[in-house]
């Protein structure tokens, strides 16, 4: 039961951080800035991350070594 608690818990995680990251929608943009003002949706974004640039410090899952002889 412990893994799968753990497995869930991480799930849990990275879909909160994935959802911090959308872009915003367009009204909010027209909104903010005005109907004529051309802004990217990820300019009113409050955190600004990509799975390249910034990492979550969440442990990878673990894995078996591989035999390799």
């Amino acid at each position: 039961m412990g893994t799968q608690k753990r497995i869930y818990q991480k799930k849990i995680k990275l879909a909160k951080q994935n959802k911090r990251t959308r872009w915003a929608p367009v009204w909010v943009i027209m909104k903010k800035m005005g109907t004529g003002k051309k802004v990217h949706p990820s300019a009113v974004t409050h955190v600004k991350r990509h799975w390249t640039r910034t990492k979550l410090k969440i442990k990878p899952r673990h894995q078996r070594k591989q035999h390799l002889g």
